[in-house]
Parts: structure tokens; C-alpha cells; sequence
């Protein structure tokens, strides 16, 4: 049985669908069966990061409603064989019409793929619920300014009742502006109240190979390829120190 991970954020900014590509690319080349999940309706882009675009026929609503399979509406990336695709349909109705067929489809991911990750929409709206309410387990991301910690805290707050595990990941590191601010990865720890799953470094080549949809472009001693392969070995179980950053 496979797992739902939701990836959300307190706000927007904090790089998190990249980061969602990246540990879905991480996981399909770790050999797991690995299906992204685009749930920020309205304003997907997914797609874009992983250079799906012109693939992308259907949505997670034309499954929802039962007008098609799983295995029909996602994409299958041309490169990273283990890695799939649903995205997000462009009205809020279609999507929250029938919450009963998200948990449906979301059972069948289960069953068909080792990971299923959930790109929530930025913020704590329709969409963070949508990523949310049926995963089980949630990635909180966080940067290191104060007001996306702060955030990352109001977030912590509205998981309050969620039953599987919630973990921060520290994104878009970088090691001037923690000395600047005289802060280390603990402070981030306790300012947004959780258990760190991994922190990425900024990369400086990340806009670009993502603008150009290679998500599987990057070079091996890249910083945000080596840590997001390290977040997804943590997601499988195994024990793997933080990167020095």
C-alpha cells in the first residue's frame, strides 16, 4: 500500500512546487512507483516544472467524476519512467464538487503507485484542505525569513488534528542570510514547532532547468538534486544525516 504525502506551504514563495518535482523525480529514480498530484487549483503549474504542458489532456476532476481511470488521466513523464502526473483542473467547482471521489481516487493511487505527493495551493484555503484532509502524512515547507516561519507556525496550527506525522522542510537555504539574521537550522525547528525532514539549499541553476521543465537535467553534485534525493530516502525509511549546507 502506498503512501499520500501532502507538500504545502503558509504562503507562497517558499519554492515548494519545485520542491515537489524534485522529490517526486528523486523517488521515480529510487524505483518508486510515483505519482505528483497537483492540487493548487486554478493556478497549476505542476506541469510546467516537470515539462508536461503538451502532454496533459485530463485532470484530477475528470477522475473524480468518473469520466476517466487513473491510469487515462495521468501522464506519464517520457524520461523518469516511474513518474506520473495528475493535474489540477482550472475552476474551483470542479474540483471540491465531490469530495467523496477525491478520497476514491486517492485510495486507487494508493494501490497503484508506492508515493502519491499532493502540491498543495499556497496558503491555508481550498486547496491546502483539498491536499490535506485525506493524505497521510504532510510536508510543511518553510524558508528561513521570519515571515514564512511565521507562517509555517499558522500552519502547524491548522494540522492541529491530523492524525499521520507532519514534517518541516527548510527550502530554498541560504547561508548569508542565516548569518545575517545570527539564526541556525534549530531556530527554524522551533520557530515553526516540527521535526525537520531536510533542509535544500538554494540552487542557483533550479529556475532555469525547471523553466525548461528538466526536472531530471540536473548535474550529480548539485545542491538541490542531492538533498531532495535525500528527503526522498527519508520518505522510504531509510536513516540519512542532514547535507552540510
Amino acid at each position: 500500500m502506498g503512501q499520500v504525502v501532502a507538500v504545502v506551504s503558509g504562503k507562497g514563495g517558499t519554492g515548494k512546487t519545485s520542491l515537489t518535482a524534485l522529490i517526486g523525480a528523486a523517488l521515480a529514480t529510487l524505483g518508486k512507483r510515483t505519482l505528483l498530484l497537483d492540487c493548487d487549483v486554478g493556478l497549476r503549474d505542476l506541469d510546467l516544472a516537470l515539462g508536461l504542458s503538451d502532454r496533459v489532456l485530463m485532470d484530477f476532476s475528470d477522475v473524480v467524476a468518473g469520466r476517466a481511470a487513473l491510469g487515462e488521466a495521468a501522464v506519464r513523464h517520457p524520461r523518469l519512467q516511474n513518474l506520473c502526473l495528475l493535474t489540477a483542473p482550472v475552476t474551483t467547482e470542479a474540483a471540491l464538487s465531490s469530495p467523496d471521489g477525491m478520497r476514491a481516487l486517492l485510495d486507487t493511487a494508493r494501490e497503484s503507485f508506492d508515493f502519491c505527493l499532493l502540491d498543495g495551493g499556497a496558503g491555508l484555503g481550498e486547496s491546502f484542505r483539498l491536499a490535506t484532509q485525506d493524505a497521510d502524512r504532510v510536508i510543511v515547507v518553510s524558508t528561513t525569513e521570519p515571515s514564512c516561519l511565521r507562517d509555517a507556525q499558522r500552519t502547524v496550527m491548522e494540522l492541529h488534528d491530523f492524525p499521520g506525522s507532519v514534517h518541516l522542510v527548510v527550502n530554498r537555504l541560504r547561508r548569508k542570510l542565516l548569518k545575517s539574521l545570527r539564526a541556525n537550522i534549530d531556530d527554524a525547528m522551533d520557530a515553526a514547532g516540527l521535526p525537520l525532514l531536510g533542509v535544500v539549499p538554494e540552487d542557483e541553476d533550479l529556475p532555469t532547468l525547471l523553466g525548461k521543465g528538466k526536472v531530471d537535467g540536473f548535474g550529480y553534485y548539485s545542491p538541490a538534486r542531492r538533498a531532495t534525493r535525500n528527503i526522498a530516502r527519508r520518505l522510504c525509511g531509510e536513516k540519512v544525516p542532514l547535507m552540510k549546507v
